[in-house]
């Protein structure tokens, strides 16, 4: 072994330095969820693909990767409206009814009519008439949505209040994506945790002046979920805060039509694993397994499933990458009871889309 040049060492680049952990502990495969899942959040449409065509071109390797990670059904967040929402309803849901839910979208530009209301709800009479199961609400909503004097809007816009509260007259229950970490609304400097992601992906950065803050858009959401009462609403990524657990779990307990999924925040969870825990098991029926990992991958699926089921300390949320991703630390898991696993694996899942 050469010795090291320490002077090389010292100049060494953040981006360039990838410690492997030295602590050596059981790593347990978990090639299947001790029960059949439903994955409430991912996106096999069209919509976020780089090139248009389908995130997932294969429909039967779907099928049997779902079968081989034990998925017996997913949520397809990418319905949009109109004919792209019948597409996907004509791939997905007629071929395969009992593997595949599809959500609509709404299309904002009804926010420039004379009647954004009525326009707004009418869209979701139609696709829940075409077959959608549920309205997905992304983030743009408070980021870059804007109406007719091109003025930004929030989710808790008095124009959308009888728009969420239509969704639940009509059984769509609303899955909400509101902000993004709160890293990304942070200053961009070197005590942002997340700047490697950042600097990688600039435009996911909202804290720059013409954006709301953090705070006001969790403002946004939770008015969102206080007026529409009769709705169900599940916010995505932990509800938006899966950094202040102590947050979701106060919301969780004032608003009975509130539920959160899992999707995209194993980082986040898995650092914090005692809190999560405690979370889930007191609050078993509104939490929902969603993976946000797509196109939908195997070894995804698998961490997921070792992070809810085992005890396994210090392992990566991200295997594979030298970098992790979304923040330079390990995880630990959580081993749920089984009861609870049942239910936020598929039970609560099937009550939501069965409204």
């Amino acid at each position: 072994m050469t010795a090291p040049d320490p002077a090389a060492l010292a100049d060494l680049r953040l981006r360039d330095y990838t410690p492997v952990p030295a602590i050596r502990r059981d790593l347990t495969a978990v090639p299947r969820p001790l029960v059949p899942v439903v994955d409430i959040h991912n996106h096999i449409g069209r919509w976020l693909a780089p090139d248009g065509g389908w995130l997932t071109p294969d429909l039967v390797a779907l099928c049997d990767l779902m079968d081989e990670v034990g998925v017996a059904t997913i949520v397809n967040l990418d319905g949009r409206w109109g004919d792209e929402l019948a597409a996907n309803l004509e791939r997905y849901d007629a071929v395969y009814p009992d593997r595949f839910a599809t959500f609509c979208h709404v299309d904002w530009n009804a926010l420039r009519e004379p009647d954004p209301t009525g326009a707004l709800i009418s869209s979701l009479e139609r696709s829940r008439a075409a077959g959608a199961r549920g309205w997905k609400v992304w983030k743009d909503l408070g980021l870059t949505v804007t109406d007719a004097r091109d003025e930004l809007v929030l989710p808790d816009d008095p124009r959308l209040t009888d728009v969420f509260r239509a969704a639940g007259v009509l059984g769509l229950p609303v899955l909400i994506h509101t902000a993004d970490p709160v890293a990304f609304f942070a200053p961009l400097d070197a005590r942002n945790e997340r700047l490697e992601e950042l600097l990688a992906n600039p435009d996911w950065w909202f804290g720059a002046p013409g954006y709301p803050s953090f705070d006001r858009l969790m403002a946004a959401l939770e008015a969102v979920v206080a007026t529409a009462s009769d709705t169900t609403i599940i916010g995505a990524h932990v509800g938006g805060v899966a950094e202040d657990l102590v947050w979701v779990d106060r919301m969780l307990a004032t608003y009975p039509n509130f539920h959160v999924d899992l999707g995209g925040r194993l980082a986040e969870l898995g650092r914090q694993p005692r809190a999560t825990r405690r979370l889930i098991v007191e609050h078993p029926d509104r939490v929902l397994f969603g993976s946000d990992a797509f196109p939908p991958d195997r070894e995804a699926y698998q961490t997921y499933w070792r992070f809810l089921e085992t005890d396994d300390e210090c392992f990566p949320y991200a295997p594979g990458c030298p970098i992790p991703p979304q923040g330079r630390w390990e995880i630990s898991a959580i081993e749920l009871p089984l009861d609870v696993l049942r239910r936020i694996y598929a039970d609560n899942a099937r009550r939501v889309l069965a409204r």
